[in-house]
């Protein structure tokens, strides 16, 4: 069991989630996007928001500013999450455009928002679950998402309510956050989601 409950977090890690989200709009969208464009979009998206914050990551080691991929100090995340918001900010600049796919720009603010949200949280000494930020943000995207394409992922929505509580589960049992901090994480990772479907659907 314990090990089934580390492979979850690890499975289902917050780098992943805005690419899984990506991936899923590709997969659903009515609109037509060229083959090549998708590619690159995705090739670009994995690049810079799941390599380049790994090799980040080594990188950090290195210098002894962090001391393992767990972040398990609020000090330790300050400085990974103030990389990650510009490396969203590049993201939205330069990959994601509002003109060009207005449902993921609006998706990538939200992802920039709650990462914002976390580390005004670490500098405050408040460690918000990142794992349930990701997850549940991407639960609101699709959400939002289904509503705004009219499609029916109700199959869909339901294993995510059951991977958000078996990553939630994942958590408490290795011990890297308590009760408050996931539900913070929750909604830190849900609010701006929702706030912003106002500009999109």
């Amino acid at each position: 069991m314990d090990r089934i409950l580390k492979s979850i977090s690890f499975i289902f890690h917050p780098l992943l989630m805005p690419l899984v989200g990506v991936v899923f709009y590709f997969l659903v969208s009515p609109r037509f996007t060229p083959e090549e464009i998708i590619y690159a979009k995705l090739i670009s998206l994995a690049i810079l928001t799941v390599l380049l914050p790994i090799l980040i990551y080594f990188l950090l080691k290195t210098l002894g500013k962090i001391q393992s991929i767990y972040l398990k100090t609020t000090n330790e995340r300050i400085l990974p999450l103030t990389l990650n918001c510009i490396i969203i900010l590049i993201v939205l600049l330069r990959i994601i455009t509002q003109s060009q796919f207005i449902e993921l720009y609006f998706f990538f603010v939200g992802i920039l928002i709650s990462t914002m949200a976390c580390l005004i949280l670490a500098i405050l000494k408040f460690k918000a679950s990142i794992h349930m930020i990701a997850i549940s943000g991407l639960f609101m995207f699709l959400i939002v998402l289904s509503i705004h394409f009219n499609i029916n992922i109700n199959d869909i929505l339901a294993l995510m309510s059951i991977i958000m509580g078996a990553v939630a589960t994942s958590r408490l049992h290795l011990k890297a956050h308590n009760y408050k901090e996931l539900i913070m994480g929750f909604f830190v990772g849900v609010m701006p989601q929702l706030i912003l479907v106002t500009y999109w659907l």
